[in-house]
């Protein structure tokens, strides 16, 4: 890093972003954005034709809103919201002319999720809810207008997903079966078939499933891996099953489909190995997506289209800089920006991301990302002038994958004076079957080897050395924080681990109810705990019973309400390392569940992070100051371990 490089302050990375998540209306009529108000994200709304003049429709002051969409006739922005971090989101509708605001539905304790919307029936909707039953998901239509609920599938049998038509008839619901296969029913009138028409084997599961439905019902698209290794597109004759090779990428598996919003028929794909790739199918889009390809460097994602499809919302991003907002008009090829992201990061010394393809031990390939501090890699091949220390930042799930692009945790990071390597190791989703299945029951072993394997190909690289690591992550990445300390107990200098699971018997006795059917690819995948067999290697790969190994010091974040990883789980290694007499802060946040949503609780934790890596691997830092400001942070042990905990305003921060 140049001696001179300004130390950029955290709340640029973790603060709330000034706009974020830009759409336009159906109708053409409205622009629309998370903004904040109130200390959080809310949903704004302005005259396409005077951008300027947005103003708030939502009125969240507890937590952001968690997700927002257009009713398809543009009358209505409908939003979800989760009030404690619970994951109990419930919907409801606002008007962007007036502002009025009501609830669509009070379930409480309850989940609503996967809005179906209509295009040729836009005053009612399809939700999922799980308030009869909290193991399965019923399907609920919602009338906009009125606020009636109507149940028109109830969920008795086990059913996970489901596909609907545009007249809002159910189509399809999948099931999964005690082997870990998934069934798939066709449905009429409302009622399953008693046959499934169609079987997904276990070793398929996670990269095969329909998508989509074309409007007229007679094309249904599928992701499927089935017969080949990575997932491929493919187009169905709905009557007749015929099948049809749209697309397929033997590096990685395809993902996202960009469908007509007249028609509902396949236009382009996107497929991601290294970088994120957009396909044209429809030759009447690849001219626009050119367009858009010429005119920026960064890649481009459609985040809206009007139902004329005149106009489209993007969203463009760069590893080495804040993401941005744009309006395309496709008649004139207009190009207007609406926002940037984090408008105090525009001139700031940002650095590059760097693909790689790391060997394992085995033979895989680990495709990865590096970054390095601003200047300190003057050929830009990822080797940096002299060994800098390290952060290993290890992704949820596990069954996710890091990806290109804009990563605040990367920048901030490498801004500090640390590289940072993110690895997708086995068991990641996107490079095919496979490489996913390749960690089945290999949680804290070949899973945890790919994760060392990339440290020494690092430290071979000149990136860093041995003394200078540390692991962090969060859910799984914290999995793999605790597991490193405890099974690797040399490799590492010290861990952070966010809400990270350390016992993996409890964890998967006490997962979320609407998980159940879930659960039964779990266990095959980790280790069944309702066997001798399964308990015992999942005791065997649990960090909780390896901790009087661990010896690098360890910080700990976990939110109080979270449904996934129990605060048990946090709760107990940080008791056996107390009782270790190893060192360990142990942080709770009260309001916060699996994901820390409030940006004063961010702002806390990685102001606490941030000083907690300098004192063990030599970073810069920003001194706390007020970032631990509103947060509902509460010290559990160890504040007199990290420069600057103790001394936090006790009237901000409980310990």
């Amino acid at each position: 890093m140049a001696p001179d490089t300004p130390l950029i302050p955290r709340r640029a990375f973790f603060d709330n972003p000034d706009k974020a998540a830009g759409r336009v209306s159906p109708d053409g009529r409205w622009l629309s954005w998370l903004g904040v108000k109130n200390g959080v994200l809310n949903v704004f709304v302005a005259p396409i034709d005077a951008p300027q003049a947005g103003r708030a429709v939502t009125d969240e002051t507890r937590r952001p809103v968690a997700a927002y969409f257009w009713s398809q006739d543009g009358a209505s922005v409908l939003y979800l919201t989760d009030p404690g971090g619970h994951e109990t989101l419930q919907l409801f509708l606002a008007d962007p002319a007036t502002g009025e605001r009501r609830a669509l539905t009070n379930f409480p304790g309850a989940r609503v999720q996967g809005p179906k919307l209509s295009r040729r029936m836009p005053r009612r909707i399809l939700i999922q809810v799980n308030a009869r039953d909290p193991r399965f998901f019923d399907i609920v239509e919602v009338d906009l207008d009125s606020g009636a609920l109507t149940t028109v599938f109830e969920n008795t049998v086990g059913f996970d997903g489901f596909l609907a038509d545009e007249d809002l008839q159910l189509r399809i619901g999948s099931r999964p079966t005690p082997a870990g296969d998934v069934e798939l029913f066709r449905f009429k009138e409302g009622k399953a078939a008693e046959a499934p028409f169609d079987v997904i084997p276990f070793e398929d599961v996670s990269t095969t499933n329909p998508l989509a439905l074309t409007f007229d019902a007679k094309t249904l698209y599928w992701r499927d891996s089935r017969g080949r290794d990575t997932a491929a597109l493919f187009a169905e004759d709905f009557a007749s099953g015929e099948r049809v090779l749209i697309a397929e990428d033997p590096r990685a598996d395809l993902g996202e489909l960009l469908t007509d919003p007249v028609s509902g028929m396949a236009q382009a794909y996107a497929s991601q190995y290294l970088k994120p790739e957009w396909t044209a199918l429809d030759p009447s889009i690849a001219p626009h997506l050119d367009v858009l390809r010429s005119r920026f460097a960064a890649d481009v994602t459609i985040t809206s289209r009007t139902l004329a499809d005149d106009k489209w919302t993007l969203a463009v991003t760069a590893p080495d800089a804040p993401g941005e907002g744009w309006l395309y008009e496709l008649a004139t090829g207009a190009l207007t920006k609406l926002y940037t992201t984090r408008p105090q990061l525009e001139d700031r010394p940002l650095a590059q991301m760097l693909p790689f393809e790391i060997p394992s031990r085995d033979g895989l390939t680990l495709v990865s990302y590096l970054t390095l501090p601003s200047g300190a890699d003057p050929s830009g091949d990822g080797r940096p002038s002299e060994p800098l220390p390290l952060v290993l930042w290890v992704h949820g799930g596990p069954w996710g994958r890091d990806v290109y692009g804009f990563h605040p945790i990367h920048q901030w990071l490498a801004n500090r004076g640390y590289a940072v390597l993110s690895v997708n190791f086995r068991a990641s989703t996107g490079f095919g079957k496979t490489f996913t299945s390749a960690g089945d029951l290999e949680w804290g072993r070949k899973m945890h080897d790919d994760l060392l394997d990339a440290v020494d190909w690092a430290i071979a690289r000149g990136v860093s050395t041995r003394d200078k690591v540390a692991i962090t992550g969060g859910s799984y990445g914290g999995y793999a924080t605790l597991a490193g300390l405890a099974f690797t107990p040399d490799v590492f200098a010290c861990g952070v681990d966010l809400f990270g699971p350390v016992n993996l018997n409890t964890l998967l006795n006490t997962t979320p109810s609407y998980w159940e059917a879930l659960k039964r690819i779990m266990f095959k995948r980790m280790g069944d705990p309702n066997t001798a067999e399964g308990q015992a290697v999942l005791k065997e790969r649990s960090p909780l019973y390896a901790a009087a190994k661990i010896k690098r010091p360890l910080l700990i974040a976990q939110g109080a309400n979270d449904a996934r990883v129990k605060q048990a789980e946090s709760d107990q290694i940080a008791a056996a390392m107390q009782a270790s007499g190893v060192p360990v802060t142990y942080l709770i946040f009260e309001d916060e569940g699996h994901g820390f949503a409030l940006p004063a609780n961010n702002l806390a934790f990685y102001a606490v992070t941030e000083q907690f890596l300098a004192q063990h691997l030599g970073g810069r830092a920003e001194p706390i100051g007020d970032d631990s400001n509103g947060s509902t942070m509460r010290i559990v042990a160890g504040a007199d371990l990290i420069p600057g905990l103790a001394q936090l305003n006790k009237e901000t921060v409980r310990s």
